[in-house]
Order: structure tokens, then C-alpha cells, then sequence
């Protein structure tokens, strides 16, 4: 096998600059400084580090997961070597002020560098866009003190960072959290309790690690309404910015994972020996509304991770199979003739016509859920800016849990494509499954997404964020049924588009009738359709470009081709699979509420 590069630099210049025109974004004040120019020369700086730094020891950071040595933490050299110089080309600080030594760069060009470090190594990336996370929510939420001893270095590179909101009892059900924080007297607090799956809890990667901790104060009231979040770090850090003694923050465990080994996994202990510094951030019970900031940009990074792993395995699978010889077609009968390349078996061609489907049309549209952050941030019509935040909060669950499901089972194609050599570790698609296989969980697992869709954010306001997703569909459909070639598929998303309306109101009615259970019974299933509606709209966008598209070279001319050869494949195979979704929604099946639990 030839080299293999697991993203597509050519598929997200297409998406930023042909399908998005990111380069508008140059128009708003903060962005003014930038130009395509340096846009594009920061995308080719992470594509080079990513597969130098990032790449260069996926494999090996599988093999030799973290691991306890002399009570430590021991990690792969590499990961630290990588850290380092993704913090020291700057890419802890890509959208930071210019005052803090950041790049001041719109959300969208900075999604794209983490998606070529996402698809050269998903473990090792995590460290990174963790920090990035713990630094974005202090800016949003903490004192300008706390950002200087704990945002600034982790803009510098020097400190790590994690978000701690599971437990051990209580899972994904934060309102059930137990962990404790009490008022020390001088304006701090202790804190007491325990944290399980958190990603990057302990390693030496860094000088300092900066928990955030979900937690209770003692007059807090029940659920999810009584926490409040708290900076915790591993080290204490002196006025001066200097570390100072070790915080009682123990780690109680490391989890050995099925996927994405590289990024340790930690059950952690807070004041065991009663002496657990925490600093309270924002007000009191507010806590899980600013973890949300966190956890927002954590979804939508998984989402992009799913992706990229599963264009990860569909490059090499595509890149096997155009090399691996294999077969002859069912009409040639003369054994003796040589083998044809495994991709001229139509049965190859589907796998991954289907991979590519799934895979570039979630990129793109994690790609357009970018954009919409720097629309909600720096537009200057505020009606304008209402409306990117409506479709935002719609999306965002459908950019996680959509394409964690639909990548997996690109993954999972992507084994088949290779045979028996697919499930062996000598070839990295196995690998890029098992690493897939955590992003339904993560970040909330896909249920409690679909839950979040159908129950709040598709009928929050009188339906207003999915009204506006409707009406941006009919827009793209309206502009595409202009192009022959389109016509078909913007009738089908007009379509499409109905019954995702219809059936909403189905089950919108049931919720006000109090049948709030029934209705929610089959979120999963309505996420897949709304899911399916916003990748085919997704798709359309693409394909009209690409019809019009003056190729400059048979590469170009090859690119935009396979652009509408999936676009085409959606439409056929993938869009009208959501008829079932929507008869099964629309008619209220109680069976999955019915059945009793004892006969399972």
C-alpha cells in the first residue's frame, strides 16, 4: 500500500471556500487582518504537523495505552512531543485575542484544523481541544484573575485541562451528582467527592491540570438546579502564576478502553485528606448552564471526530481497494484471465459510495454548524444572530449523534471492504472502528441527544429553530430544482422536509396532551430523520456547486463528479429510508414503553 493520508485536504477547501465562502467572515472586525491567504496557509500548517506530529504514532499510542508505573501515569513520548508542537505553532491559542497571543481565527478555518488532527489521531488531539474547551468556557464565565492564572497558560501550552461531570452512581444523570464543595472562609472552597471517565486526568503532558468540577454547595437546592461549577486544578497556582503545592486531587483508577487508548481515562478522588482547592466560577447553581459552553463545543468536536474517523477508514479502504487485485466480474468465465482491481466489483463501489455519502455529507455539515457559531458571534444584525443560535442549538445534537451512528457504520464498512484483513491489526481499520465506537457515548450518549432534540430543541419558542432549519431547506431546494440535473432530488427534499414537519406536530401534539413518555419513546428514531433530512440538504448544497464548477485539471473534474455520484447515491439509497422513521413516529408505537422489563 502506497502512503496513506486519513483526511481530504481538497474536500475542506471545497466546503470553506465553495460551499461556505468562508472568506466573508474577513468582513467582520475581528477577522479583518485575515485574508483566504492566511487562512488556507493555517489549514496547510495543521495538515503538516498533523500528519508529522499527530499521525506518526496513532498506531503506536493504540499499542502502548496509558498505564500505572511506580503509581503514574507513564504515556507514550510521542504524545508530549506532539502537544508541544501543537502549542508552539500556536494552535492552543487559534481563536484567542491578538492581545493574548492567539490568532483571533473564525471558529470554521480552526473546526477544520481539528479535523485533520481529529482524523491523524483522535487520542492524541483530545488533550489539546480539551484545553482549548476549559480556556473558552473561563473566558466566557470566570473573573478576569482566575483567567489569568488559568486560561493564559493553557493559550501558552504549558497547562492541560479536563471536564468532570460523570460519577460513579449517576452516569450521564448530572442532576444525581453527589460531589461536595464547602465555603473554606477565605473565598475558596473544598471540595469532596468522585469523578469517573475523565478524559486526560492525570499524566506529567503538562505543567498544571485544570479540572472543572460539577459540584454542590451546602444550601444547594435538589437536581440540576443545585450545581455549581468550581476550577480545580492539580497544582496550586500562586498570585505570581508560579505553581505551588500539589492539590489533594488523587487518581483512583485508569480505564482500559476499547477505543481511542491514547488519551488516558481516570476515575478521580477530590479531598481525601480533606484538603481539595476549588474555586467557585460565576455564581452559585449556575454550573451546569456554564459547562453547557463546554459541553456545546465538546459536541460538535465529537461529532467532527466521528467524521474524521470514519473518512479515516474510508480513504484507506478506497486506497485498498483501487490496489488489492482480487475477482473477476460475474461474466468472465476464463479463470485464466487476470484479477480486477477489487473497486471494479459494484458490490466495493456501494461500500463506499456509502462511506463517502455519510462521511463528507457530515462534514459538511459540521462545516455549516461552524459557521453559524461565528454568525451567533460577529454578525452585526442581531436578528441575524438570533437565528444562527436557534439553528445552532437544533443542529448541534445532530452533528454529534448523527454522525457518531453513521460514521461508525462507515467504519464498519470500511472493515468489510478489506476482508479478512480488515479485522486484523496489521491494517488501521479496525482500529479507526474501535476508536469510533466511544462517540455514541461521548459527550452524552446519542439517546440522550435525541431526547435533547425532540423534547426541547425542535419545540422550544413554537418550533422557531426548526422552522428556520425548514426554511432553509426550502430555500436550497427552490435554487436547486433550476439545475435539470438536481430537479429530482429538490422535489425529494421538499418532501422530505414535510414529513419532518408533519410528524414533528405529531408528536408535538401528543407532549401537550401530557403523553410526554409516548411521545419521547422513539426519540432515537426521530433524530435519524431529521438527521437524514439535514445531511440530503447538505448534500444538494454540495451538488449545486459542483454542477456549475468549472473543473481546472481531470482531478478537479474527478472531484466534482464523485461530489454528485454521492449526492445521487444519498438521495436514492439513504433519504428514503426515513418513511419508515416517520410512519413509526407519526403512529405513536408504544412498544419499546410497553414492554415490561422483567420479560427482557
Amino acid at each position: 500500500m502506497s502512503a496513506h493520508v486519513p483526511f481530504d485536504r481538497r474536500d475542506l477547501d471545497f466546503l470553506l471556500h465553495e460551499v461556505e465562502g468562508v472568506s466573508a467572515l474577513c468582513r467582520h472586525p475581528r477577522f479583518a487582518d485575515h485574508s483566504r491567504e492566511t487562512f488556507d496557509a493555517t489549514l496547510d500548517a495543521a495538515a503538516e504537523l498533523a500528519m508529522a506530529k499527530f499521525a506518526s504514532h496513532n498506531r503506536a499510542s493504540d499499542l502502548s495505552e496509558p498505564h500505572f508505573v511506580d503509581g503514574r501515569v507513564k504515556i507514550l513520548p510521542a504524545v508530549k512531543d506532539a502537544l508541544d508542537a501543537y502549542a508552539e505553532a500556536g494552535f492552543s491559542a487559534l481563536l484567542a485575542d491578538a492581545e493574548e497571543g492567539g490568532m483571533q481565527l473564525p471558529y470554521t478555518v480552526a473546526l477544520a484544523c481539528d479535523a485533520m488532527f481529529a482524523a491523524a489521531n483522535v487520542s492524541t488531539a483530545g488533550y489539546a481541544l480539551l484545553a482549548r474547551g476549559v480556556a473558552n468556557l473561563l473566558r466566557a464565565h470566570a473573573t478576569p484573575a482566575q483567567c489569568a492564572r488559568y486560561r493564559t497558560p493553557i493559550l501558552q501550552g504549558r497547562f492541560l485541562g479536563t471536564m468532570c461531570l460523570s460519577e460513579p452512581q449517576a452516569g450521564s444523570s448530572l442532576g444525581d451528582i453527589r460531589t461536595r464543595a464547602e465555603p473554606a472562609g477565605d473565598g475558596h472552597y473544598r471540595l469532596s467527592g468522585a469523578k469517573m471517565w475523565i478524559s486526560g486526568g492525570e499524566h506529567d503532558l503538562s505543567d498544571n491540570i485544570i479540572h472543572l468540577v460539577l459540584a454542590r454547595l451546602p444550601d444547594a437546592p435538589p437536581g440540576v438546579k443545585g450545581i455549581s461549577l468550581f476550577i480545580v486544578p492539580k497544582f496550586r497556582v500562586n498570585d505570581d502564576g508560579t505553581l505551588g503545592a500539589r492539590n489533594d486531587v488523587q487518581l483512583a483508577g485508569v480505564n482500559h478502553k476499547l477505543g481511542q487508548r491514547g488519551i488516558v481515562n481516570t476515575f478521580l478522588k477530590f479531598g481525601e485528606r480533606g484538603d481539595c482547592f476549588g474555586e467557585l466560577v460565576g455564581a452559585p447553581h449556575q454550573g451546569l448552564a456554564q459547562m453547557f459552553h463546554m459541553m456545546n463545543e465538546a459536541r460538535i468536536g465529537v461529532g467532527v471526530g466521528a467524521i474524521m474517523l470514519g473518512s479515516a477508514g474510508y480513504r484507506y479502504a478506497l486506497q485498498y481497494a483501487r490496489e488489492r487485485r482480487q475477482g473477476r466480474h460475474p461474466d468472465q468465465k476464463d479463470p485464466a484471465s487476470p484479477p480486477v482491481a477489487l473497486i471494479e466489483h459494484a458490490d466495493v463501489r456501494r461500500m463506499l459510495l456509502q462511506q463517502k455519502a455519510r462521511v463528507e455529507g457530515a462534514l459538511g455539515l459540521a462545516m455549516h454548524a461552524a459557521t453559524l457559531v461565528d454568525a451567533h458571534d460577529q454578525d452585526p444584525d442581531p436578528a441575524r444572530r438570533a437565528e444562527a443560535h436557534r439553528l445552532l442549538e437544533l443542529l448541534t445534537p445532530v452533528v454529534k449523534a448523527w454522525s457518531a451512528d453513521a460514521c461508525l457504520e462507515a467504519n464498519d464498512l470500511a472493515i468489510q471492504v478489506l476482508g479478512g484483513y480488515g479485522y486484523t491489526r496489521e491494517y488501521p481499520v479496525e482500529q479507526c472502528w474501535r476508536d469510533n465506537r466511544l462517540n455514541p457515548i461521548h459527550e452524552g450518549a446519542n439517546g440522550i441527544q435525541a431526547l435533547d432534540l425532540l423534547g426541547r430543541k425542535a419545540m422550544m419558542d413554537g418550533g422557531a429553530a426548526l422552522k428556520a432549519l425548514l426554511r432553509e431547506i426550502a430555500a436550497t431546494a427552490a435554487e436547486a430544482g433550476k439545475v435539470p440535473a438536481l430537479a429530482e432530488h429538490a422535489l425529494a427534499l421538499v418532501r422530505a422536509a414535510g414529513l419532518v414537519a408533519r410528524t414533528t406536530g405529531v408528536l408535538g401534539q401528543a407532549m401537550a396532551r401530557g403523553e410526554v413518555r409516548l411521545a419521547l419513546a422513539n426519540a432515537s428514531r426521530y433524530l435519524r430523520l431529521v438527521g437524514h433530512v439535514a445531511i440530503a440538504w447538505i448534500w444538494l448544497r454540495q451538488a449545486r456547486v459542483a454542477s456549475a464548477a468549472a473543473p481546472a485539471s481531470a482531478a478537479d473534474r474527478d472531484f466534482y463528479a464523485g461530489k454528485l455520484a454521492a449526492c445521487r447515491w444519498f438521495f436514492v439509497h439513504e433519504l428514503p429510508t426515513i418513511e419508515h422513521d416517520a410512519a413509526l413516529l407519526a403512529a405513536l408505537d408504544r412498544c419499546a414503553l410497553d414492554t415490561p422489563p422483567d420479560v427482557l
